[in-house]
């Protein structure tokens, strides 16, 4: 899922413009009647639809997250704050990953032990540097149950947007205390709209005109995410 919910239309024909034109006549003729001073806002649009579909305890709000991160492809891991360091050596050494980008921000205990080279990220790195490293470990802004997404916003344990999207692995680390919340409402209300936003749900894939599913276009083709359990903020 992307971070920009922007929406573009491509108008396509054998005619180019012709099509183009047809298109923009009917919308013309949809507007006619409205008053040339009338303004969007001048008649609200009610916003009453449900903000969460069902009341959930955390632990159901975690099981429902790691059941379409599962239906996503991703891989889903549990464990206490004690064992998420084993489970991170665990998960790199499982693909012989030798050099791992690692973000400002995460706890160093997170790869205590891990026979790994840490790669820092910096504004220096270019994607064939970031193409060349084995994964990434990362933490997120937040979770979303609902929808199975992942929200990376730049913030702390999560560097830029390009070292979550060019390495062939990504590891992301989720507290399910505090960062796991049941809606897109929710998640809109706790996020800051000019930060930037990378809403993750599953591997990166996509299908061609037959439906053959190619994962790795666009992103990672392995995700990892740890629910850690009890892990401080």
């Amino acid at each position: 899922m992307g971070a920009d919910a922007r929406r573009c239309v491509v108008v396509k024909g054998t005619d180019g413009g012709a099509s183009r034109a047809r298109i923009l006549a009917r919308v013309r003729r949809a507007l006619a009647d409205v008053p040339a001073h009338e303004r969007p806002r001048d008649h609200p649009v009610a916003r009453d639809y449900l903000r969460v579909h069902g009341r959930r305890s955390p632990a159901e709000s975690a099981a429902l997250l790691a059941a379409h991160l599962a239906d996503y492809r991703a891989r889903v891991h549990r464990c206490g704050a004690d064992g998420l360091p084993r489970l991170l050596r665990d998960l790199l050494a499982e693909r012989g990953a030798r050099r791992v980008v690692v973000p400002a921000g995460p706890p160093e205990e997170w790869l205590a032990g891990a026979p790994v080279e840490r790669v820092p990220d910096s504004p220096a790195l270019t994607p064939y540097d970031l193409d060349a490293v084995d994964a990434v470990v990362t933490g997120c802004a937040l979770a979303i149950a609902e929808t199975g997404t992942l929200v990376l916003d730049g913030g702390p344990g999560q560097g830029r947007r390009r070292v979550t999207l060019v390495p062939d692995h990504h590891i992301c680390v989720v507290r399910t205390a505090d960062q796991i919340v049941d809606s897109v409402p929710q998640a809109l209300e706790r996020l800051d709209p000019l930060r930037p936003l990378t809403w993750v749900s599953g591997p990166s894939a996509t299908s061609d005109i037959e439906l053959d599913r190619v994962e790795g276009v666009h992103g990672p083709r392995l995700l990892d995410v740890v629910l850690v359990a009890d892990a401080a903020g």
